[in-house]
C-alpha cells in the first residue's frame, strides 16, 4: 500500500514537541484534575487519583490544548474543556476495567481489584459529572454539545462491543463502528472543541474533528496488534487480554475471514466458547501471522494515521502542527 510509505520514511514519532509546546496550559490543567477529584468522601479521591497518577501521557487533553493554540484561541476555556476530556477518558477507563473485569491498568492494579466494582462505577460516574460542571462553567453551549454528544457516543460504542463480543461473525464494517464510537469519538471532540472555542469557520472545525477520529482509529488498530505482539510492560496491561476475554479485534476478524473451516471452528471454541488451552494464544498468534491479520491491521492504521495527517492540511505551517504531525508517527510507531 502506497499509503504507508511517508511513515517508512520518516524517523519513529514522538510526542516530545507536543508536550513541551503546551507544557504550561498542560501544569493549569493537571491542577484543575486535582483540584475537581477533591471530595469530603475519602473514597472518591484515591480511587480517582488511582488512575490519574498512575503514568497515562495524558494525550487527549494535549490534543484539545493544542487545537485551541493551533486556532489562535487566547482565552482559559481550553484548560477546563482538557481537564474534562481527562475525566471522561479516565471514567470510561473506571467503567471499562469493570466491564472487561480486567486487573490491570497502565502496568497496575486496576481500581477495581484494590476497590471493588461498585466504587470503580460510581467514582466514575462522579468524574463524569465533574466534567461536565467544567464544560457548562466554559459558556460555550457547541463545546458543550460536542462533548456530551461525545459521552454518549463512548456509551453507544461500549454497549455495541459488549454485543459483538464473543461474536466471531463479527464483520471489518462492525468493528470499525465500535472503535469509531468507543475510541475515536473522544479524540475527535477533543480536537474540535479547541477550534470552536476560537469561533474559528466551520471548515476548520470540521478538520479538527476529522484528524482527532482518524488519529483514534489508528489509536485503537495499533492497540489491537500489540495485544497480540506487545510486551506487558509498554502495554499496561497483560497481552492477550483481548484474547482471553474473548475480544473480536480486527486481527481476529481477519484471521477468521481468511482461514479454513478447521480454524474458524479453533476461533469459535476460544473466542465464543471461551474454551482457551495453555498453548491457544500462540496459536491465535500463529493464525494471525500466517493469514497476515497482524500486518494488515497495521496497514490500516497506517490509512488512517495518512488521512490524520491529510486533515491538517488546512492549517498553515507551524510548530504546533508538526508536533500534532509527530504524535500520528509516534502512535503508529508504538507497534515496533
Amino acid at each position: 500500500m502506497a499509503v504507508i510509505v511517508p511513515f517508512e520514511s520518516q524517523p519513529a514519532g514522538s510526542i516530545d514537541q507536543l508536550v513541551e509546546l503546551v507544557a504550561a496550559d498542560m501544569e493549569r490543567v493537571n491542577a484543575t484534575i486535582l483540584s475537581r477529584t477533591g471530595s469530603d468522601v475519602t473514597m472518591i479521591p484515591e480511587v480517582a487519583n488511582h488512575l490519574i497518577s498512575s503514568g497515562g501521557k495524558r494525550l487527549r487533553p494535549m490534543l484539545t490544548l493544542a487545537m485551541a493554540n493551533l486556532a489562535g484561541y487566547a482565552g482559559e476555556g481550553h484548560v477546563k474543556l482538557a481537564a474534562s476530556v481527562e475525566f471522561m477518558h479516565t471514567a470510561t477507563l473506571l467503567h471499562d476495567d469493570v466491564v472487561d473485569e480486567s486487573e490491570l491498568r497502565r502496568g497496575r492494579l486496576s481500581a477495581r481489584m484494590v476497590w471493588g466494582n461498585e466504587a470503580s462505577v460510581l467514582v466514575g460516574d462522579f468524574l463524569l459529572g465533574q466534567a461536565f460542571r467544567m464544560m457548562v462553567e466554559v459558556g460555550s453551549l457547541r463545546a458543550l454539545d460536542i462533548l456530551s454528544s461525545a459521552a454518549a457516543t463512548i456509551a453507544e460504542g461500549e454497549v455495541m462491543q459488549l454485543a459483538a463480543a464473543k461474536n466471531t461473525a463479527t464483520t471489518e464494517d462492525e468493528y470499525l463502528a465500535v472503535i469509531r464510537g468507543k475510541t475515536a469519538e473522544l479524540f475527535a471532540a477533543a480536537c474540535e472543541v479547541g477550534p470552536v472555542l476560537g469561533g474559528r469557520p466551520k471548515a476548520e472545525q470540521t478538520a479538527a474533528a476529522s484528524f482527532g477520529m482518524n488519529l483514534g482509529i489508528a489509536f485503537q488498530l495499533v492497540d489491537d496488534v500489540l495485544d497480540y505482539g506487545g510486551k506487558s510492560a509498554k502495554l499496561g496491561k497483560n497481552v492477550g487480554d483481548d484474547f482471553r476475554e474473548g475480544k473480536i479485534t480486527l486481527p481476529v476478524v481477519l484471521a477468521f475471514r481468511r482461514g479454513n473451516d478447521v480454524e474458524r471452528e479453533f476461533w469459535v471454541r476460544a473466542l465464543e466458547q471461551g474454551k482457551i488451552g495453555d498453548n491457544d494464544l500462540n496459536h491465535a498468534i500463529g493464525l494471525m501471522t500466517k493469514h497476515r491479520a497482524l500486518e494488515d491491521t497495521l496497514n490500516r492504521a497506517h490509512h488512517y494515521g495518512a488521512m490524520a495527517v491529510d486533515a491538517l492540511a488546512l492549517f498553515p505551517p507551524s510548530p504546533m502542527k508538526g508536533a500534532l504531525e509527530q504524535v500520528v508517527a509516534f502512535c503508529l510507531a508504538r507497534s515496533h
